[in-house]
């Protein structure tokens, strides 16, 4: 993972991981949580003491148990922290910001009562490239034209009420990134959305999944 490690500096190779469904992080998104379960506590308490890194991950639906509790999927996203608040109720509010997906090689032994694995990024070195800004290219098989009407059909057919000054305000990646984490897709949807190889083929599946949606109305 060494080459990994130098397109992230400071990504440990055993980290704590938040298994939550429907609550996916993409590299370059912004997840805010409420973490108020005492084992989550203490993995925010030592996640701010070492790095502020923790990954989402979803659980694996009608899979076995595992000895660390509901089996998890193969791929998650790795984040800092990088908004932190604490209630007076003892809550923790915190903003939680994609840096790169991984892959779970095993789990290791679980701390305070909280979730560690040991992840593989080395496959997902092209998500920080991806985080510079480049804009969706238009002779790629799907263009910004493409996903702002099927975005339209969607937003029609389930009653979901758009900013769309704010839409075309925001970069392309910022707009998919946006979509895929905002929009109430499925948690299996979702999953398909982080497992893209690239952002070419998450654009071709976040337009297969606003089409699709929108035909169910």
């Amino acid at each position: 993972m060494s080459g990994a490690h130098a397109r992230l500096e400071g990504v440990p190779e055993v980290f704590p991981v938040f298994p939550l469904t429907g609550a996916v992080l993409f590299p370059g998104g912004r997840l805010p949580l409420n973490i108020f379960e005492p084992r989550y506590l203490a993995m925010v308490d030592d996640a701010m003491a070492a790095g502020r890194l923790f990954g989402m991950i979803q659980p694996l639906p009608d899979a076995p148990r595992t000895e660390h509790g509901p089996a998890i999927h193969r791929v998650g996203c790795l984040g800092r922290i990088t908004a932190f608040s604490e209630t007076e109720d003892g809550r923790y509010l915190i903003t939680l910001t994609g840096l790169m997906r991984f892959e779970v090689v095993e789990e290791a032994e679980m701390r305070r009562g909280y979730r560690r694995v040991q992840g593989d990024v080395s496959a997902f070195r092209d998500d920080v490239a991806a985080l510079s800004g480049n804009p969706v290219d238009d002779a790629a098989p799907v263009t910004r034209a493409m996903l702002v009407e099927a975005l339209g059909h969607y937003f029609e057919a389930t009653g979901i009420d758009a900013n769309w000054d704010a839409i075309e305000e925001i970069s392309d990646e910022a707009l998919i990134v946006t979509l895929c984490m905002a929009c109430p897709f499925s948690p299996a949807e979702k999953q398909v959305l982080l497992e893209a190889k690239n952002e070419a083929e998450r654009a071709e599946a976040l337009l297969a999944i606003l089409e699709i949606n929108a035909r169910r109305g």
